[in-house]
């Protein structure tokens, strides 16, 4: 039982409450004791019910807070890059296998959301091109 971790963090919605392993009990058993909750969201860490964190177990919620924000990120561009297969996918479909009904049931819907995708995309690469900031002339040489 000993390569158990010390701490086990159930996943939740916007977070995780966190279990502190214990495993040194007289049932030999493994007990999972609540000792906070945190919020992915909002960085916020509460300790559960009377239980003080002390300074080793916030700096392991810590760490893990970071890696999951960082799990939670890559899986976001995931979701995207598969998002982008999915309409590579989809335009084949429309243009090899779909039928004329089938068709109809869905381009209204996709040409709004490609729209709205495409009026986002362009704002947002308008907004990063006009923050670039431009090479003053008394700085060129």
């Amino acid at each position: 039982m000993s390569d158990l971790p010390e701490y086990y963090f159930r996943i939740r919605e916007n977070g995780a409450a966190v279990f502190r392993v214990d495993t040194a009990n007289r049932q030999r058993r493994i007990e999972l004791i609540q000792i906070a909750v945190v919020n992915v969201k909002n960085g916020e860490i509460k300790a559960h019910g009377e239980h003080k964190l002390t300074a080793a177990e916030s700096a392991v919620i810590g760490d893990w807070l970071d890696r999951r924000r960082n799990l939670l990120a890559q899986r976001d561009i995931d979701d995207i890059h598969r998002a982008v297969d999915y309409l590579n996918l989809t335009t084949q479909w429309a243009q090899s296998r779909a039928s004329d009904d089938q068709l109809d049931n869905v381009t209204d819907a996709l040409l709004l959301a490609m729209h709205d995708l495409r009026s986002v995309l362009v704002r947002k690469k308008s907004e990063r091109l006009l923050a670039v900031p431009t090479e003053s002339p008394e700085h060129s040489a």
